[in-house]
């Protein structure tokens, strides 16, 4: 059994489960930043051959791998449920069928080793992320997440207390990648493609629309744009003409991430924010963590970012997530359960 260091205070070690999409993942963090295991079992091979997440097949797949990964994150963390405070588990956003698989094993685990639950909204986890290799980072601060199903700019107000002030009102940006990627035949997961292939075209190519949403200038809308780049390429296939698939990546890319940029900056200066944060599957982007370096150092705002492997679906993040709830009281009931639409913010 791993032995506790002495502190002041006693360490708290979170065990946190994910399986909102196609990731089955297990994680331990102590006290909130300290990852001592991350262990992820995707899911991304099975479903490219369908071309995005089979539901079904996610759901199906969590239920093989969730026993095997939870011991995996344990042994790695080299401690034993004896040693952990609390279970973490993401109840929603997400799949319903997926997001049930990671509720139903953490209540179980909780139960049967006595162990205060934690609901962890999956969006929260995101944000937490940055948490994890940024050990100078407090709220408050700005944080834009995007990911395949979620675009929203927030204020972190402190550790679980959020203002939203901008999400999309249709596609997320990451759904925008994975529709253009798969029309120009570069397949599935869209988000690394279409950076890879950007690199190699010209972004100022073609002249896509930067969409603004009335009522509200930081919400976003990517529909219209992944309208204007299906029909340039239907244009042309009627005209005969060979599609320029780096050229129209980047121009794609650029749009989106203009936009998302845009929207950041924009209020960051309203609100007087000098600390921006990204986070998300679309914030390992390298154009728009170029793009968001870029204007941060033309303000003199302070850029988070966390590493390509905290950025997708992981459940160190959520164990973050889950530290910070915990130690502000938060418990959840047995009757948690997957709430596939939760909106951030809620309980």
């Amino acid at each position: 059994m791993a032995m506790k260091k002495n502190h002041t205070e006693e360490d708290v070690y979170i065990l946190a489960i994910e399986s909102s999409c196609d990731e089955t993942a297990a994680s331990v963090v102590k006290n909130g930043r300290e990852v001592l295991s991350n262990v992820i079992s995707s899911q991304i091979a099975l479903h490219t051959v369908y071309g995005g997440v089979v539901p079904e097949i996610a759901s199906r797949k969590h239920i093989e791998k969730i026993n095997q990964v939870i011991e995996t994150a344990l042994s790695e963390a080299n401690v034993t449920l004896k040693d952990i405070d609390a279970i973490g588990v993401t109840y929603g956003p997400g799949l319903v069928g997926a997001l049930l698989v990671g509720v139903a094993e953490a209540k179980a685990i909780a139960y049967a080793a006595k162990k205060p639950l934690v609901g962890v909204h999956h969006i929260e986890g995101h944000i937490s992320a940055n948490f994890i290799e940024h050990p100078e980072l407090e709220p408050p601060f700005l944080c834009l997440i995007v990911s395949g199903g979620h675009t929203h700019l927030v204020i972190v107000k402190d550790y679980g207390e959020f203002e939203i002030l901008g999400r999309t009102r249709d596609d997320a940006a990451g759904e925008a990648f994975d529709k253009v990627a798969r029309a120009v035949g570069l397949g599935y997961p869209g988000g690394p493609k279409i950076d890879k292939a950007a690199k190699e075209g010209n972004p100022d190519a073609i002249s896509f629309p930067r969409a603004k949403v009335e009522g509200n200038v930081y919400d976003f809308s990517f529909s219209g744009l992944k309208s204007a780049v299906l029909n340039h390429i239907n244009h042309g296939k009627m005209m005969g003409e060979e599609i320029n698939v780096p050229d129209l990546a980047a121009s794609f890319q650029k749009a989106v991430v203009d936009v998302l940029v845009s929207h950041t900056m924009a209020a960051a200066k309203e609100y007087g924010i000098k600390k921006i944060a990204i986070a998300g599957g679309v914030a390992s982007n390298s154009a728009l963590r170029e793009g968001m370096a870029l204007a941060c150092k033309k303000t003199g705002a302070d850029f988070y970012y966390p590493s390509p492997i905290y950025c997708t679906d992981n459940a160190a993040m959520i164990a973050v997530a889950a530290y910070y709830e915990y130690i502000n009281g938060a418990r959840a009931d047995w009757d948690l359960n997957a709430v596939p639409n939760l909106k951030l913010g809620e309980r």
